[in-house]
């Protein structure tokens, strides 16, 4: 993969990959039996870059979930849409290098009687209606008003899976992509859709015997699946659903959408169209000055789309570029361009906006302005698409839930840190249906108009920027800086895969020369060590690994009698690969090549010693103890160059930062990473009510603020706004800090839930407080102790504590209780051990807790 998964795409991968395995055991079981499964994420999550990472795996295998190659894996990719098809394509491209070659899109005339394992075919449904050419054949010709097969095959596509699916030595996969599409039940029971009759088989035509879905969502697909009548004959697999937490926690999606809905009735379009003029010039400021912060190579150059409606008006579009090019004097003729389905360039009065395909949009970075249509809502994405300003009327909530969600992908896969600014996408609606649109916002954050949600996205409409507090000292922010956050453990965490991608980062930034070459000399120490301790184990091992085994039966016809009886025969050079290639899956490959490499040295070695080094690979693979103490070697190595170098990697890019903070959470364990520093934070100023916009109640001290040094606090409840007035009476209070609900600029506390799930603890409060001489943190963390999340984040806090207690002045969660305010103050010993010991929140705090004064 040319791309490092997130850690939800990993474990998401894994899952699809043992579903897969399954099933291509019932469908070649003396049983037969076909199954389906679903890949269920939302829009924005990867969800073809982890189709890639599955297909690779089925072709070459996946050591890191410890997947062997399917040799017969055959893979159809179906779709409704042929344009969809051809996005999916180039985007596989982009993910798998070794995917390359290996892609077919199926066109007439298509000459295969069998789809080839190894192969990927793109098929979509008007290539299978009745009278497209790739289903007629010779024998047709006559009946399709005279218009024959050009090339006179004697096959159809339908003959061509037919043959593919009856072959006991190949696998059809079927890949449904958009998977609640295409299914409903508008065909009849006698005329099924081309869907249904290519999953349940039809005639002739077997069923396809693995069908995998992919869709935004667990309902639809499963629902379609019943619609198509597929739940009789076929095993539904376990449906991998995919955590929109994490999703969001990735930084893949914008963390803050910024809605502008016009307040009063009348056409505004031009004024709303210079406004978001004026914006992508402001956020294409903004990212030129970021990029050259970082001194990137690739800066993103931030694109504005305009969605118009299907039939323009000239003279609208041609007052609209107007109004653009007055606004943006500065751009190019060629700065806009077009993807409208005619695939033709359009005049408008005297500007010329030319088309271009929509896959190629991201990488034109000359354009700057998009003329869209339907386009972006349809399964097309650029995730440099920082504003959208839309000329079009909506009311179907659909619609808007699927154009909205073209638009927050981040433009470089990842969250920058403490910049709402970057982190934001921009979006101008003014014949949006305002109570539908308000609606679909709140279902994409889960939360409400303003408010926020575990995800952490949040949907903004007319905010304010929040910049930091210039009345508040240094040491507030150095408090800040020194305060340790947690990482979310991983799932399919692998040790020496985060040494190996530790060591690359070193070398490639200069701070250790010829990382990798020692971190493997250190694992070939390991191994070496392991040999010389389990030696007469690994001398079993080597006999059993050169010995083939097996079973004889003969049948004494006289006596009506059967004998059975075992032999031995030595194993030849294909035994001894497979069972090479079996010990470097545990080992880790690139470890098993370069410890042959030791054994057996180019330069000197002959067949004879590589063939050894192989078998002592293998071997030592079969050896309970190796991976463990490999694993243990790798993490003490990490950990070790990680605080050496930890200085240094804090003088990095931002960029880079994120790669150490990434190596770091690739561990089974909860990690400590810093904070990063806020740069900016989007607020809401006013509240809409009835009677008019009402300005939201301000606080002072906190470290982000506005230029009266002021900040909102609209998002909190009257319960929270009254734990931060008593807080902020205190005399020995100087700042305070919201602590965010996402990104590294927010503190993490890591903690199992009740089904053993890691989630992020954030508690409310940061409070800086003046301690003899120094400034100290206070965690204050107001929570409904009835809540159900509230005794495994109680115990969270108890952990992080007991570690990390040093870090703080006061460490306290507040609810009521009776009808008082209780505290639980952690900085107790009793406390905290109370906490790890309770089966009960409530009793919790009437044993432990105090009055909060």
């Amino acid at each position: 993969m040319r791309y490092t998964l997130k850690d939800y795409q990993s474990d998401a991968v894994a899952d699809v990959l043992n579903n897969l395995s399954t099933a291509r055991e019932v469908f070649h079981s003396a049983n037969s039996r076909v199954s389906s499964l679903a890949l269920a994420a939302t829009t924005g999550a990867g969800k073809t870059v982890m189709a890639a990472a599955v297909i690779e795996s089925l072709f070459f295998g996946n050591d890191d979930v410890d997947f062997a190659a399917d040799p017969s894996a055959t893979v159809l990719w179906f779709s409704d849409d042929p344009s969809l098809n051809a996005q999916t394509r180039f985007r596989l491209e982009e993910a798998s290098d070794k995917l390359r070659s290996r892609l077919v899109t199926v066109e007439h005339p298509f000459r295969y009687r069998q789809l080839q394992p190894g192969h990927v075919y793109f098929l979509n449904t008007s290539k299978l209606a009745k009278n497209a050419l790739l289903t007629r054949t010779r024998d047709d010709s006559n009946q399709l008003d005279g218009i024959g097969s050009p090339d006179a095959i004697p096959f159809t596509i339908w003959d061509t899976i037919s043959e593919t699916i009856e072959n006991p030595d190949v696998t059809l996969y079927m890949v449904l992509d958009e998977a609640h599409r295409g299914m409903n039940r508008r065909s009849s029971a006698d005329k099924p859709s081309i869907v249904r009759r290519l999953i349940n088989g039809h005639g002739s035509v077997p069923p396809m015997p693995v069908v995998w879905g992919i869709s935004a969502t667990v309902q639809r697909f499963e629902e379609a699946m019943l619609t198509a009548e597929v739940a009789d004959n076929r095993i539904q697999l376990a449906t991998i659903a995919v955590d929109p937490v994490r999703i969001q926690q990735s930084g893949l999606l914008k963390d803050d959408i910024v809605v502008d809905f016009p307040s009063e009735t009348g056409d505004f379009s031009t004024v709303l169209l210079r406004r978001g003029t004026r914006k992508i010039k402001t956020i294409s400021a903004a990212w030129a000055e970021y990029s050259e912060q970082q001194r990137s190579e690739e800066p993103v150059v931030p694109l504005m789309v305009l969605q118009v409606p299907n039939k323009p008006d000239p003279d609208t579009m041609k007052q609209a570029l107007d109004v653009i090019f007055d606004e943006w004097p500065e751009l190019r003729g060629d700065a806009i361009a077009n993807v409208f389905g005619d695939h033709t360039n359009e005049r408008y009065g005297p500007y010329t906006v030319s088309y271009i395909p929509p896959e190629r949009v991201q990488d034109a970075q000359h354009i700057r302005v998009l003329l869209a249509k339907d386009a972006i809502s349809t399964g097309w994405d650029c995730p440099r698409a920082e504003v959208l300003v839309s000329f079009r009327p909506a009311q179907d909530a659909t619609h808007i839930t699927q154009l909205l969600g073209r638009m927050i992908r981040t433009p470089l896969a990842r969250r920058i840190e403490g910049n709402d600014v970057l982190n934001s996408v921009e979006c101008i609606l003014p014949r949006f249906d305002r109570k539908t649109a308000t609606q679909v916002l709140e279902q994409i954050t889960g939360g409400t108009e303003t408010g926020t949600d575990g995800d952490g996205k949040r949907v903004l409409v007319d905010p304010a920027l929040m910049l930091p507090n210039s009345s508040l000292t240094t040491s507030v922010w150095d408090a800040l800086d020194a305060l340790p956050s947690q990482t979310l453990p991983r799932k399919n965490a692998n040790p020496m895969k985060r040494l190996t991608a530790l060591a690359h980062a070193l070398s490639a930034d200069k701070l250790r020369q010829g990382a990798g070459d020692e971190a493997h000399h250190e694992l070939h120490s390991v191994l070496d060590g392991l040999a010389a301790r389990y030696a007469s184990d690994l001398a079993k091992a080597t006999t059993e690994i050169l010995t083939v085994r097996g079973g004889s039966v003969r049948a004494v016809a006289q006596y009506g009698m059967q004998i059975d009886s075992t032999f031995t025969e030595v194993a030849d050079d294909r035994a001894i690969e497979d069972a090479y290639a079996q010990g470097a899956r545990v080992i880790s490959p690139d470890l098993a090549r370069t410890y042959v490499n030791r054994l057996a040295p180019e330069d000197d070695a002959d067949d004879d010693d590589l063939r050894d080094a192989s078998i002592r690979v293998a071997a030592l693979g079969s050896l309970a103890p190796v991976r463990p103490a490999l694993e243990a070697e790798a993490d003490t190595l990490v950990s070790a160059w990680l605080s050496q170098y930890r200085v240094q990697i804090k003088t990095l890019p931002e960029a880079r930062q994120n790669v150490y903070a990434d190596i770091t959470s690739m561990s089974s364990s909860p990690q400590q990473i810093p904070i990063a520093r806020p740069v900016n934070r989007w607020e809401e100023t006013k509240r809409r009510t009835p009677d008019g916009d009402m300005p939201i109640e301000r606080r002072s001290r906190h470290l982000l603020a506005d230029g009266e040094h002021l900040f909102p606090i609209g998002s909190l409840s009257p319960f929270e706004t009254d734990i931060l007035d008593r807080e902020l009476a205190r005399p020995d209070t100087i700042g305070w800090y919201r602590n965010p609900t996402r990104g590294r600029e927010a503190l993490g506390i890591a903690y199992t839930d009740k089904y053993g799930n890691w989630r992020t603890l954030r508690p409310d409060f940061l409070f800086f407080t003046e301690q003899q001489g120094a400034v100290k943190v206070n965690l204050v963390d107001p929570h409904g102790h009835w809540l159900p999340d509230a005794l495994p984040k109680l115990r969270g806090m108890a952990e992080y504590v007991e570690e990390y207690g040093a870090s703080l002045h006061r460490a306290e969660t507040i609810s009521t209780v009776d009808g008082k305010l209780r505290v639980l103050d952690f900085t107790l010993d009793t406390v905290r051990t109370a906490a790890l010991s309770a089966v009960d929140a409530d009793e919790l705090y009437r044993a432990h807790s105090a009055d909060y004064q």
